[in-house]
């Protein structure tokens, strides 16, 4: 194990859920964080909360994404640890409903966002000889199911061919790249399935504060360790 305090770490999707934890916790971990997001108001909460610096950022928005990436270095001097956080849902998901713009927009957020990110933060990783991407997907990936829906599928699997074509590329510069699945987290995105779980399975469910601990303890590895991929469940649910 390392440790993490004085490292530096982007967290993009900070504004709620596993991002906001994620953000939190490598925080409390020592490390100096900017956590980015769309929603300014969220952001300056976080602040306050938890010590961090925040910018805002549409990951979408690729100038938005080399300004993040930019005033990100010039606070920090460099990036250790990226985590990609960001990510949207849909009620319309079935085939028969979705619709061509909807499709557009999952993909633009959940993963043309991830690529945004990551080949803007790649030169100055490549440049300090090393640096760890950190990609929130969802076990949705992994396990096809009837409820996620394709466009939702389709972005998040989307992400393990982003992380694992960048980790195999760029391990000569010292670069590593872990996807982690979650199953169900107790997070406000799920107010936008077309019915929300209820409450006897939200019990049961990952909470926000659960994910950000796996990468807690993904980034403490040593850098000779690699972690491809980690799946997070709930142990009463899935």
């Amino acid at each position: 194990m390392i440790e993490l305090r004085g490292q530096s770490a982007v967290v993009v999707g900070a504004t709620s859920g596993m991002g906001r934890a994620i953000a939190k916790a490598l925080r409390s971990e020592g490390m100096q964080v900017v956590a980015a997001g769309r929603r300014k108001d969220a952001l300056a909460e976080l602040e306050s909360e938890a010590a961090v610096s925040t910018l805002a950022c549409d990951v979408t928005s690729r100038t938005d994404v080399e300004c993040l990436i930019e005033e990100s270095l010039r606070r920090l001097s460099k990036i250790d640890l990226l985590v990609y956080a960001s990510g949207t849902n849909i009620p319309e998901r079935s085939m028969a409903e979705l619709p061509a713009e909807t499709w557009d927009e999952m993909l633009a957020v959940n993963l043309t966002g991830a690529f945004n990110v990551t080949k803007a933060v790649l030169p100055s990783m490549r440049a300090a000889g090393g640096g760890h991407l950190v990609y929130i997907s969802s076990i949705s990936a992994h396990w096809a199911d009837a409820v996620s829906g394709a466009a939702y599928q389709a972005a998040k699997r989307g992400l393990s061919g982003l992380a694992h074509a960048t980790r195999l590329e760029e391990r000569k510069h010292g670069l590593r790249a872990c996807v982690l699945f979650p199953g169900l987290c107790d997070t406000a995105i799920l107010q936008k399935r077309p019915q929300p779980p209820g409450p006897d399975v939200l019990a049961h469910a990952l909470r926000p504060e659960d994910v950000a601990d796996a990468v807690v303890a993904v980034a403490r590895l040593h850098p000779r360790v690699a972690v491809p991929e980690l799946e997070i469940v709930p142990a009463r649910l899935q």
